[in-house]
């Protein structure tokens, strides 16, 4: 039974880095696996530049019109559909950063209807160290919008929280703390936590409530990209 995840949340909370580990992962366990990359937004962060890789790993990728080709204006390709129509054991979708990058998937809404709903899951990737991600409030606000325009309904959070290089297991600890108010707000469990192995083992043995830590999956880092300094050039650009 084909199961399919799809990976929505804030800009800078680390949906491609967990799409990509999510589809290894998979790949790994002998899954038929594809991989969609539905970001129309972000032009930096693409699973487009890690393609070659993605394909020794025998993960179909498939990705925007003109992604990595310096053309500002993407299109979503006719492939998509595919991740419907075929026969895969894995389907994972990265949709791009808040309400207007959700809009992407919200065209097949109608197909995702069609799958079943035991093995769709609708994940709200969450790193509180991002801009209008760091209280729960804002959260469930952002997440409320991603909702209606993805047309889907949110069925687990990610706790993905991280600094990139400067990470520890602080991060995870106080992600854990504001997720787990997010949850009690609005009724939808921590399916995972996420996050670098030795980060993520110290945070396990602090012995915190498994309902608010969900499955915990150790990743590996592959979209290497220095999120602070691409932020601070988009402040010198304006």
């Amino acid at each position: 039974m084909k199961k399919v995840k799809v990976l929505i949340g804030n800009y800078g909370s680390g949906k491609t880095e967990l799409a990509l580990n999510f589809a290894i992962q998979a790949a790994a366990a002998g899954d038929r696996t594809e991989l969609l990359d539905l970001d129309m937004v972000n032009t930096y962060f693409r699973l487009t530049e890690r393609g070659k890789m993605v394909e020794q790993k025998e993960i179909k990728l498939v990705s925007p019109n003109y992604a990595c080709s310096g053309i500002e204006t993407l299109s979503l390709p006719a492939e998509v559909q595919s991740a419907f129509d075929l026969d895969w054991d894995t389907v994972i979708f990265d949709v791009g950063g808040d309400s207007t990058g959700s809009t992407a998937v919200g065209r097949y809404h109608q197909d995702f209807m069609e799958l079943d709903p035991e093995n769709l899951e609708v994940l709200n990737v969450i790193n509180i160290r991002r801009p209008m991600a760091g209280t729960a409030d804002r959260i469930v606000r952002l997440q409320q919008d991603m909702e209606m325009h993805s047309r889907l309904h949110i069925t687990g959070l990610i706790n993905n929280t991280n600094l990139a290089k400067m990470t520890t297991e602080e991060e995870l600890r106080d992600g854990y703390k504001v997720i787990r108010e997010v949850s009690d707000m609005t009724g939808i469990p921590v399916a995972y936590t996420t996050g670098q192995k030795k980060f993520l083992d110290a945070f396990l043995a602090e012995g915190h409530d498994p309902k608010y830590i969900g499955k915990p999956i150790a990743i590996d880092m592959y979209m290497h990209r220095d999120w602070d300094s691409y932020i601070a050039g988009l402040g010198e650009d304006g």
